[in-house]
């Protein structure tokens, strides 16, 4: 396929922070790719949770699912506007990278431990696993992968983080939130397909668990369109035992709706503003995105999954749960550091003596809390409390 002339080519990248000879049958994103694929930050996120925590059953959605269905959008999308597809799927595959078990609810827990010491945000913990903790290479830590997949991996950085990152690296992946200024078109449509990818499928699994049902959801125009039309097309799934099939069909053309309304809604975009380069992406305003009908749509599905779904009182009380798990986690690895396995504990042994060696302590320990899965942290959290928290 041709690329369009903003799309990112992998002849012209900004390469990678440590020189590496061209692989002979791979482009440089396709090689991003694979080196995501082999990691083994990519194999934990099969238990780590998504909205349902691993324990609460076996076909919600989880971290690994849900970046799989984030980099089929994005090349579905990429492809009919001439952007890199390979580049959109090393992006979607290492996104979650960073996420912590447990979801937001670990995530909100791991900043408040770390709030005296830089804090904690998963977009800069994935771009830290890449860059940082994944030990495979002998030349190197990290995956050293290619600046666009770290900038597009890196979607939110606070302005501290920002000027601490260009600083260790002038003119690297930092420097755009320094200067207000856009990523690629291929890590802005990564952005997007993760939010057309977890509102519909957060659907799909809200309904699973009971905590959501259909005849709520007919609240929501962008769903509830879409059944009426199913209806119409399929009378005979409005027998009740046809629930399920009934959901899969709306959740199918919700899916297919915004895919499009962002294809033609781009478009629109690309051709008023005639972007001749990745440069001028960069400094033309955000170009990916949903007409302003589907933006409202989305933005009301989302309203809803968060008063009903998210702030269900039992999705409440279990990440409740989770969030102590992760602060006692947290205190008991940082009085006893030897009790995380010996590489990380060797790591706060080297980092004694250090200007600062307390906060060099805490962010190994957040280090190591991020890393584990759901399942893993609950049998720490029980091997080192004598507690169980989950019934």
């Amino acid at each position: 396929m041709t690329l369009a002339a903003f799309a990112c080519d992998p002849a012209a990248t900004r390469g990678r922070r440590y020189a590496e000879l061209a692989a002979p049958t791979r482009t440089e994103y396709q090689r991003d790719r694979d080196r995501i694929v082999h990691s083994t930050a990519f194999r934990r996120l099969v238990y780590k949770t998504q909205v349902f925590l691993n324990h609460e059953g076996d076909l919600f959605r989880t971290r690994l699912t849900h970046s799989l269905e984030v980099a089929q959008l994005g090349r579905s999308i990429a492809r009919a506007l001439g952007l890199n597809e390979d580049l959109v799927e090393a992006i979607a595959l290492a996104h979650d990278l960073g996420h912590t078990p447990f979801g937001h609810a670990g995530q909100d827990a791991l900043n408040d431990c770390m709030a005296g010491h830089g804090g904690f945000e998963h977009n800069l913990q994935s771009l830290r696993v890449v860059d940082r903790l994944e030990e495979r290479y002998p030349a190197f830590d990290g995956l050293n992968l290619t600046f666009e997949t770290r900038e597009g991996i890196l979607k939110h950085c606070s302005r501290a983080n920002a000027e601490q990152l260009e600083a260790a690296e002038p003119n690297g992946v930092g420097r755009r939130f320094l200067e207000r200024t856009q990523p690629s078109l291929e890590a802005q449509l990564c952005n997007l397909a993760d939010e057309i990818a977890y509102n519909a499928h957060d659907i799909d699994d809200g309904v699973r668990s009971g905590l959501i049902s259909l005849e709520q959801l007919a609240a929501v125009p962008l769903f509830e369109g879409h059944r009426r039309q199913t209806l119409e097309a399929h009378p005979h799934l409005a027998e009740p035992a046809q629930g399920r099939r009934v959901l899969y069909e709306v959740i199918r053309r919700m899916l297919s709706a915004q895919v499009y309304d962002v294809i033609d809604a781009t478009r629109l975009a690309l051709q008023e503003t005639q972007p001749a380069s990745v440069a001028d992406v960069r400094r033309l305003p955000p170009l990916l995105r949903f007409s302003s009908d589907m933006r409202e749509r989305s933005q009301a599905l989302k309203k809803f999954l968060f008063q009903n779904l998210y702030r269900h009182p039992q999705v409440v009380h279990t990440t409740g749960q989770a969030r102590q798990a992760i602060h006692e986690l947290f205190e008991a690895y940082s009085a006893a550091p030897q009790e995380m396995q010996a590489g990380y504990a060797a790591k706060v042994q080297a980092n004694q003596g250090s200007a600062d060696e307390e906060g060099a302590r805490l962010r190994v320990v957040a280090d190591y809390i991020a890393g584990m899965t759901d399942r893993f942290a609950w049998r720490e959290h029980e091997r080192l409390t004598g507690r169980r928290l989950l019934a």
